[in-house]
Protein backbone atom coordinates (compact mmCIF):
# COMPACT_ATOMS: atom_id res chain seq x y z
CA UNK A 1 0.00 0.00 0.00
CA UNK A 2 1.52 3.71 -1.22
CA UNK A 3 1.68 6.04 1.10
CA UNK A 4 -0.73 8.14 -0.55
CA UNK A 5 -3.47 5.29 -0.71
CA UNK A 6 -2.57 5.03 3.29
CA UNK A 7 -3.27 8.80 4.11
CA UNK A 8 -6.58 8.49 2.22
CA UNK A 9 -7.65 5.81 4.29
CA UNK A 10 -6.72 7.76 7.37
CA UNK A 11 -8.95 10.44 6.58
CA UNK A 12 -11.74 8.10 5.48
CA UNK A 13 -10.80 8.91 1.65
CA UNK A 14 -10.16 5.56 0.41
CA UNK A 15 -10.66 4.87 -3.39
CA UNK A 16 -12.86 2.21 -4.24
CA UNK A 17 -11.46 -0.59 -6.57
CA UNK A 18 -13.39 -0.69 -10.42
CA UNK A 19 -11.84 -4.44 -10.73
CA UNK A 20 -13.96 -7.41 -9.61
CA UNK A 21 -13.03 -10.64 -9.71
CA UNK A 22 -9.65 -11.50 -11.96
CA UNK A 23 -9.72 -8.14 -12.96
CA UNK A 24 -13.00 -7.59 -14.95
CA UNK A 25 -14.44 -4.35 -14.75
CA UNK A 26 -17.51 -3.99 -12.19
CA UNK A 27 -19.47 -0.59 -12.24
CA UNK A 28 -19.95 0.75 -8.91
CA UNK A 29 -23.19 0.95 -9.05
CA UNK A 30 -23.69 -3.02 -10.17
CA UNK A 31 -23.09 -3.68 -6.08
CA UNK A 32 -26.31 -6.02 -6.04
CA UNK A 33 -26.08 -8.26 -8.94
CA UNK A 34 -25.06 -11.78 -7.24
CA UNK A 35 -26.23 -15.19 -8.75
CA UNK A 36 -29.04 -15.10 -6.67
CA UNK A 37 -30.35 -11.87 -7.79
CA UNK A 38 -29.37 -12.56 -11.13
CA UNK A 39 -31.64 -15.87 -11.71
CA UNK A 40 -35.08 -13.27 -11.16
CA UNK A 41 -34.19 -12.01 -14.68
CA UNK A 42 -36.07 -14.50 -16.67
CA UNK A 43 -33.57 -14.11 -19.48
CA UNK A 44 -30.61 -15.92 -17.37
CA UNK A 45 -33.20 -18.00 -15.66
CA UNK A 46 -33.36 -19.30 -18.68
CA UNK A 47 -30.48 -19.15 -20.29
CA UNK A 48 -28.87 -20.95 -17.28
CA UNK A 49 -31.24 -24.03 -17.21
CA UNK A 50 -31.02 -24.50 -20.86
CA UNK A 51 -27.65 -24.99 -21.19
CA UNK A 52 -27.43 -27.01 -17.93
CA UNK A 53 -30.39 -28.94 -19.10
CA UNK A 54 -28.87 -30.21 -21.97
CA UNK A 55 -26.11 -31.20 -20.46
CA UNK A 56 -27.44 -33.08 -17.80
CA UNK A 57 -29.36 -34.55 -20.05
CA UNK A 58 -26.47 -35.83 -22.50
CA UNK A 59 -25.07 -39.77 -21.63
CA UNK A 60 -21.92 -39.46 -19.76
CA UNK A 61 -19.55 -42.58 -20.16
CA UNK A 62 -15.97 -43.85 -19.22
CA UNK A 63 -14.07 -45.95 -22.74
CA UNK A 64 -11.65 -47.07 -23.23
CA UNK A 65 -9.42 -47.33 -26.32
CA UNK A 66 -8.84 -50.84 -27.93
CA UNK A 67 -6.21 -50.02 -30.57
CA UNK A 68 -8.24 -48.23 -33.57
CA UNK A 69 -11.60 -49.07 -31.87
CA UNK A 70 -12.72 -48.15 -28.06
CA UNK A 71 -15.28 -49.70 -25.80
CA UNK A 72 -17.60 -48.71 -22.78
CA UNK A 73 -15.67 -49.03 -19.62
CA UNK A 74 -18.80 -50.27 -17.54
CA UNK A 75 -16.61 -52.84 -15.59
CA UNK A 76 -14.49 -49.34 -14.01
CA UNK A 77 -16.11 -47.46 -10.70
CA UNK A 78 -15.59 -44.27 -12.42
CA UNK A 79 -18.12 -45.61 -14.94
CA UNK A 80 -20.70 -45.78 -12.24
CA UNK A 81 -19.72 -42.23 -10.96
CA UNK A 82 -20.05 -40.12 -13.97
CA UNK A 83 -22.65 -42.07 -16.07
CA UNK A 84 -25.56 -43.55 -12.89
CA UNK A 85 -25.13 -42.01 -9.69
CA UNK A 86 -21.94 -39.55 -8.34
CA UNK A 87 -23.50 -39.94 -5.29
CA UNK A 88 -26.00 -41.17 -3.02
CA UNK A 89 -28.43 -38.31 -3.38
CA UNK A 90 -27.81 -37.12 -6.99
CA UNK A 91 -28.57 -38.92 -9.71
CA UNK A 92 -26.34 -38.39 -12.98
CA UNK A 93 -28.95 -35.55 -14.15
CA UNK A 94 -29.02 -33.76 -11.34
CA UNK A 95 -25.66 -34.15 -10.08
CA UNK A 96 -24.25 -32.43 -14.03
CA UNK A 97 -27.17 -30.00 -13.82
CA UNK A 98 -25.96 -28.36 -10.49
CA UNK A 99 -22.64 -28.53 -11.41
CA UNK A 100 -23.22 -26.73 -14.42
CA UNK A 101 -25.12 -23.89 -13.34
CA UNK A 102 -23.16 -23.60 -10.56
CA UNK A 103 -20.08 -23.07 -12.57
CA UNK A 104 -21.92 -20.53 -14.69
CA UNK A 105 -23.74 -18.42 -12.11
CA UNK A 106 -20.80 -18.05 -9.99
CA UNK A 107 -17.49 -19.26 -12.72
CA UNK A 108 -16.43 -22.14 -10.33
CA UNK A 109 -17.99 -25.50 -9.52
CA UNK A 110 -16.49 -27.96 -6.55
CA UNK A 111 -17.36 -31.84 -6.02
CA UNK A 112 -15.86 -33.66 -3.32
CA UNK A 113 -13.64 -36.22 -4.81
CA UNK A 114 -13.74 -39.93 -2.52
CA UNK A 115 -11.69 -42.72 -3.86
CA UNK A 116 -11.30 -46.68 -2.62
CA UNK A 117 -8.34 -48.23 -1.68
CA UNK A 118 -7.25 -48.32 -5.61
CA UNK A 119 -7.15 -44.70 -5.89
CA UNK A 120 -10.07 -44.95 -8.36
CA UNK A 121 -13.23 -42.50 -7.93
CA UNK A 122 -16.04 -44.21 -6.04
CA UNK A 123 -18.15 -40.82 -5.43
CA UNK A 124 -18.43 -36.75 -5.86
CA UNK A 125 -20.12 -34.94 -3.42
CA UNK A 126 -21.32 -31.71 -4.32
CA UNK A 127 -19.99 -28.45 -2.33
CA UNK A 128 -21.40 -25.09 -1.88
CA UNK A 129 -18.97 -22.70 -4.40
CA UNK A 130 -19.45 -19.99 -1.39
CA UNK A 131 -18.43 -22.03 1.33
CA UNK A 132 -15.38 -23.30 -0.94
CA UNK A 133 -12.10 -21.03 -0.64
CA UNK A 134 -8.85 -21.74 -2.85
CA UNK A 135 -5.29 -22.00 -0.49
CA UNK A 136 -2.67 -20.78 -3.18
CA UNK A 137 1.26 -21.25 -3.12
CA UNK A 138 2.52 -18.81 -5.68
CA UNK A 139 1.08 -20.13 -8.85
CA UNK A 140 -0.60 -23.46 -7.71
CA UNK A 141 -3.08 -24.13 -6.30
CA UNK A 142 -2.16 -25.78 -2.41
CA UNK A 143 -5.45 -26.99 -1.40
CA UNK A 144 -9.09 -25.93 -0.65
CA UNK A 145 -10.70 -24.96 2.58
CA UNK A 146 -14.37 -25.83 3.12
CA UNK A 147 -16.87 -24.50 5.65
CA UNK A 148 -20.05 -26.64 5.73
CA UNK A 149 -23.40 -25.85 7.06
CA UNK A 150 -22.33 -26.68 10.82
CA UNK A 151 -19.64 -23.96 10.50
CA UNK A 152 -16.96 -26.73 10.60
CA UNK A 153 -13.82 -25.89 8.37
CA UNK A 154 -11.93 -28.25 6.42
CA UNK A 155 -8.92 -28.51 4.53
CA UNK A 156 -8.69 -30.41 1.28
CA UNK A 157 -6.34 -31.40 -0.56
CA UNK A 158 -5.85 -31.08 -4.42
CA UNK A 159 -6.59 -34.66 -5.57
CA UNK A 160 -9.66 -34.64 -2.79
CA UNK A 161 -11.54 -31.82 -5.09
CA UNK A 162 -13.07 -31.95 -8.40
CA UNK A 163 -12.44 -28.76 -9.66
CA UNK A 164 -14.74 -27.45 -12.92
CA UNK A 165 -14.19 -23.91 -13.90
CA UNK A 166 -15.95 -21.31 -16.17
CA UNK A 167 -13.25 -18.98 -18.65
CA UNK A 168 -11.00 -17.51 -16.57
CA UNK A 169 -10.15 -13.89 -16.36
CA UNK A 170 -6.51 -12.14 -15.14
CA UNK A 171 -5.94 -15.08 -12.88
CA UNK A 172 -6.12 -18.55 -14.80
CA UNK A 173 -6.74 -21.09 -11.93
CA UNK A 174 -10.34 -19.26 -11.03
CA UNK A 175 -12.85 -19.00 -12.99
CA UNK A 176 -15.07 -15.71 -14.17
CA UNK A 177 -18.86 -16.14 -14.50
CA UNK A 178 -20.91 -14.34 -17.44
CA UNK A 179 -22.29 -12.77 -14.74
CA UNK A 180 -19.50 -11.25 -12.99
CA UNK A 181 -17.89 -10.16 -16.49
CA UNK A 182 -20.85 -8.39 -17.92
CA UNK A 183 -22.96 -7.64 -14.24
CA UNK A 184 -24.06 -4.09 -16.22
CA UNK A 185 -25.99 -5.96 -18.60
CA UNK A 186 -28.09 -7.88 -15.67
CA UNK A 187 -28.34 -4.68 -13.62
CA UNK A 188 -29.76 -2.74 -16.25
CA UNK A 189 -32.54 -5.53 -16.50
CA UNK A 190 -33.04 -6.11 -13.33
CA UNK A 191 -33.52 -2.21 -13.64
CA UNK A 192 -35.70 -2.49 -16.26
CA UNK A 193 -38.21 -5.39 -14.68
CA UNK A 194 -38.53 -2.60 -11.04
CA UNK A 195 -39.41 0.29 -13.08
CA UNK A 196 -42.17 -1.99 -14.82
CA UNK A 197 -43.09 -3.06 -11.79
CA UNK A 198 -43.46 0.21 -10.11
CA UNK A 199 -45.81 1.58 -13.19
CA UNK A 200 -47.93 -1.11 -12.91
CA UNK A 201 -48.17 -0.51 -8.73
CA UNK A 202 -48.36 2.81 -8.60
CA UNK A 203 -49.46 4.17 -11.79
CA UNK A 204 -52.92 5.32 -13.04
CA UNK A 205 -54.83 5.20 -16.09
CA UNK A 206 -55.34 9.10 -16.17
CA UNK A 207 -52.17 9.58 -14.30
CA UNK A 208 -51.50 13.64 -14.79
CA UNK A 209 -51.51 16.72 -12.65
CA UNK A 210 -53.93 17.49 -10.23
CA UNK A 211 -54.34 21.60 -10.10
CA UNK A 212 -55.88 23.53 -7.17
CA UNK A 213 -56.80 27.17 -7.06
CA UNK A 214 -54.83 29.02 -4.68
CA UNK A 215 -51.46 27.88 -2.43
CA UNK A 216 -52.17 24.49 -0.17
CA UNK A 217 -50.53 24.26 2.86
CA UNK A 218 -48.22 20.89 3.15
CA UNK A 219 -50.84 19.07 5.47
CA UNK A 220 -53.83 19.81 2.66
CA UNK A 221 -50.87 18.56 0.10
CA UNK A 222 -50.40 15.98 2.01
CA UNK A 223 -54.18 14.78 2.39
CA UNK A 224 -54.68 15.34 -1.34
CA UNK A 225 -52.14 13.23 -2.42
CA UNK A 226 -53.08 10.11 0.13
CA UNK A 227 -56.64 10.00 -0.79
CA UNK A 228 -55.66 9.85 -4.81
CA UNK A 229 -53.04 7.08 -4.32
CA UNK A 230 -55.74 5.04 -1.96
CA UNK A 231 -58.73 5.44 -4.85
CA UNK A 232 -57.09 5.61 -8.07
CA UNK A 233 -53.16 4.22 -7.72
CA UNK A 234 -52.74 0.74 -8.53
CA UNK A 235 -53.53 -1.72 -11.05
CA UNK A 236 -56.98 -2.64 -8.90
CA UNK A 237 -58.01 0.41 -9.66
CA UNK A 238 -56.98 1.48 -12.95
CA UNK A 239 -59.90 2.59 -15.11
CA UNK A 240 -61.91 4.39 -11.92
CA UNK A 241 -63.17 8.15 -12.98
CA UNK A 242 -61.54 10.88 -10.33
CA UNK A 243 -64.01 12.75 -8.58
CA UNK A 244 -62.59 16.18 -8.54
CA UNK A 245 -63.63 18.65 -5.48
CA UNK A 246 -63.73 22.02 -4.72
CA UNK A 247 -62.89 23.51 -7.97
CA UNK A 248 -59.53 21.03 -8.66
CA UNK A 249 -59.21 19.80 -12.32
CA UNK A 250 -57.08 16.82 -13.26
CA UNK A 251 -54.73 17.46 -16.19
CA UNK A 252 -54.00 13.75 -18.29
CA UNK A 253 -50.16 13.24 -19.51
CA UNK A 254 -50.43 10.66 -21.98
CA UNK A 255 -46.66 8.49 -21.79
CA UNK A 256 -46.96 4.87 -22.44
CA UNK A 257 -44.59 2.38 -21.98
CA UNK A 258 -44.46 2.54 -25.69
CA UNK A 259 -43.46 5.54 -25.84
CA UNK A 260 -40.69 5.73 -23.54
CA UNK A 261 -39.12 2.86 -25.67
CA UNK A 262 -39.60 0.92 -22.35
CA UNK A 263 -40.47 -2.43 -24.52
CA UNK A 264 -37.69 -2.52 -26.71
CA UNK A 265 -35.27 -2.20 -24.13
CA UNK A 266 -36.30 -4.98 -22.50
CA UNK A 267 -36.42 -7.11 -25.57
CA UNK A 268 -33.21 -5.45 -26.20
CA UNK A 269 -32.02 -7.32 -22.70
CA UNK A 270 -32.65 -10.41 -23.31
CA UNK A 271 -30.77 -10.33 -26.66
CA UNK A 272 -27.94 -8.64 -24.59
CA UNK A 273 -28.47 -11.68 -21.86
CA UNK A 274 -27.89 -14.01 -24.81
CA UNK A 275 -25.01 -12.63 -26.16
CA UNK A 276 -23.42 -13.23 -22.66
CA UNK A 277 -24.07 -16.70 -22.27
CA UNK A 278 -23.80 -17.56 -26.27
CA UNK A 279 -27.19 -18.94 -26.31
CA UNK A 280 -29.81 -18.41 -29.37
CA UNK A 281 -32.74 -16.08 -28.21
CA UNK A 282 -35.18 -18.57 -29.89
CA UNK A 283 -34.13 -21.38 -27.63
CA UNK A 284 -35.16 -19.27 -24.39
CA UNK A 285 -38.72 -18.46 -25.56
CA UNK A 286 -37.83 -15.30 -27.74
CA UNK A 287 -39.59 -15.80 -30.96
CA UNK A 288 -39.31 -12.42 -32.75
CA UNK A 289 -37.10 -12.82 -35.30
CA UNK A 290 -37.81 -16.99 -35.56
CA UNK A 291 -38.25 -18.84 -38.57
CA UNK A 292 -38.20 -22.16 -39.02
CA UNK A 293 -35.35 -22.79 -40.95
CA UNK A 294 -33.21 -20.41 -38.46
CA UNK A 295 -34.99 -22.27 -35.71
CA UNK A 296 -33.13 -25.45 -36.93
CA UNK A 297 -29.28 -23.61 -38.00
CA UNK A 298 -29.87 -22.64 -34.08
CA UNK A 299 -30.18 -25.87 -32.87
CA UNK A 300 -27.02 -26.87 -34.57
CA UNK A 301 -25.13 -23.49 -33.75
CA UNK A 302 -26.13 -24.20 -29.98
CA UNK A 303 -25.22 -28.16 -29.74
CA UNK A 304 -21.80 -27.13 -31.62
CA UNK A 305 -20.93 -23.68 -30.26
CA UNK A 306 -22.49 -23.47 -27.16
CA UNK A 307 -22.37 -26.64 -25.57
CA UNK A 308 -19.00 -27.82 -27.51
CA UNK A 309 -17.15 -25.66 -25.16
CA UNK A 310 -18.77 -27.06 -22.12
CA UNK A 311 -18.89 -30.19 -22.88
CA UNK A 312 -14.93 -29.96 -23.67
CA UNK A 313 -14.11 -28.79 -20.67
CA UNK A 314 -15.82 -30.98 -18.49
CA UNK A 315 -14.25 -34.08 -20.34
CA UNK A 316 -10.88 -32.63 -20.14
CA UNK A 317 -11.16 -31.94 -16.23
CA UNK A 318 -12.29 -35.58 -15.53
CA UNK A 319 -9.61 -37.15 -17.49
CA UNK A 320 -7.07 -34.74 -15.47
CA UNK A 321 -8.67 -34.61 -12.15
CA UNK A 322 -10.23 -38.09 -12.00
CA UNK A 323 -8.74 -40.60 -13.67
CA UNK A 324 -5.50 -42.01 -12.25
CA UNK A 325 -1.93 -41.48 -14.57
CA UNK A 326 -2.09 -44.96 -15.84
CA UNK A 327 -5.68 -45.02 -16.57
CA UNK A 328 -5.77 -41.43 -18.30
CA UNK A 329 -3.42 -42.96 -20.72
CA UNK A 330 -6.19 -45.51 -22.38
CA UNK A 331 -9.11 -44.64 -21.08
CA UNK A 332 -11.02 -40.74 -21.23
CA UNK A 333 -14.51 -39.07 -20.82
CA UNK A 334 -17.19 -38.78 -23.22
CA UNK A 335 -20.28 -37.21 -23.54
CA UNK A 336 -22.69 -38.53 -26.53
CA UNK A 337 -24.35 -36.24 -28.35
CA UNK A 338 -26.54 -38.01 -30.87
CA UNK A 339 -29.28 -37.98 -28.54
CA UNK A 340 -29.50 -34.08 -28.66
CA UNK A 341 -28.89 -33.82 -32.63
CA UNK A 342 -31.28 -36.60 -33.27
CA UNK A 343 -33.26 -35.56 -35.93
CA UNK A 344 -37.07 -37.18 -37.25
CA UNK A 345 -37.91 -39.92 -38.30
CA UNK A 346 -37.59 -39.22 -41.67
CA UNK A 347 -34.29 -37.64 -41.63
CA UNK A 348 -33.38 -40.56 -39.64
CA UNK A 349 -34.35 -43.31 -42.57
CA UNK A 350 -32.78 -41.09 -45.06
CA UNK A 351 -29.61 -41.40 -43.11
CA UNK A 352 -29.80 -44.92 -42.18
CA UNK A 353 -30.21 -46.30 -45.81
CA UNK A 354 -27.32 -44.21 -47.42
CA UNK A 355 -25.50 -45.23 -44.92
CA UNK A 356 -26.47 -48.84 -45.12
CA UNK A 357 -26.54 -48.69 -49.00
CA UNK A 358 -23.17 -47.83 -49.27
CA UNK A 359 -21.53 -49.70 -46.88
CA UNK A 360 -20.27 -47.50 -44.20
CA UNK A 361 -23.09 -48.70 -42.17
CA UNK A 362 -24.53 -52.05 -40.61
CA UNK A 363 -27.91 -52.75 -40.47
CA UNK A 364 -27.13 -54.04 -36.88
CA UNK A 365 -25.54 -50.70 -36.35
CA UNK A 366 -28.83 -48.99 -37.09
CA UNK A 367 -30.55 -51.25 -35.12
CA UNK A 368 -28.19 -49.93 -31.72
CA UNK A 369 -28.40 -46.86 -32.58
CA UNK A 370 -32.24 -46.74 -32.47
CA UNK A 371 -32.38 -48.66 -28.95
CA UNK A 372 -34.05 -51.87 -30.97
CA UNK A 373 -32.91 -55.28 -29.78
CA UNK A 374 -30.45 -57.49 -32.01
CA UNK A 375 -31.36 -59.56 -34.80
CA UNK A 376 -28.77 -62.83 -35.34
CA UNK A 377 -27.54 -62.62 -38.94
CA UNK A 378 -29.02 -59.55 -40.30
CA UNK A 379 -25.90 -58.07 -41.68
CA UNK A 380 -25.31 -61.67 -43.62
CA UNK A 381 -28.59 -60.87 -45.78
CA UNK A 382 -28.11 -59.08 -48.97
CA UNK A 383 -28.88 -55.77 -48.88
CA UNK A 384 -32.12 -54.34 -50.76
CA UNK A 385 -30.95 -51.61 -53.70
CA UNK A 386 -32.90 -48.31 -53.40
CA UNK A 387 -35.82 -47.67 -55.36
CA UNK A 388 -34.06 -45.01 -56.65
CA UNK A 389 -30.20 -45.60 -57.29
CA UNK A 390 -27.79 -43.27 -57.59
CA UNK A 391 -27.50 -41.77 -61.42
CA UNK A 392 -23.82 -42.52 -62.45
CA UNK A 393 -21.21 -39.55 -62.68
CA UNK A 394 -21.64 -37.63 -65.87
CA UNK A 395 -18.40 -36.49 -67.76
CA UNK A 396 -18.21 -32.72 -67.27
CA UNK A 397 -19.03 -31.08 -70.84
CA UNK A 398 -16.80 -29.53 -72.80
CA UNK A 399 -16.83 -27.53 -75.66
CA UNK A 400 -14.52 -28.91 -77.82
CA UNK A 401 -17.72 -31.84 -78.53
CA UNK A 402 -20.25 -29.36 -78.94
Amino acid sequence: MSIITRIKSAMGLEQRSVLGVNGWPVPLSATSVTPDSAQSVAACYAAVALIAEAIGSLPLRLYRQDGDDRKAATEHPLHTVLHRAPNDQQSATEFWEWVVSSMLLTGNAYARVTRGWDGQVRSLDPLVTSNVTIMRKGETIAGYEYTNRDGVRERLLPAEVFHLRHRAGNDPLVGVSPITAARAVIQLAQAEAQHGQSTFDNGTRASGIISMPGRLKPEQRQAIAASWASQYAGGANAGKVPVMEEGSTFTPISLSLADSEWVAARRFSVEEICRIFKVPPVLIGDLSHSTYSNSVAMDMFFAKHTLGRHLSAIEGAINRQLLTPAAARTMYAEFSLEGLLRGSSQERAAFYSSGVNDGWLKRSEVRKLENLPAIDGLDSEPVALSANPRPAPQPYPSKQGA
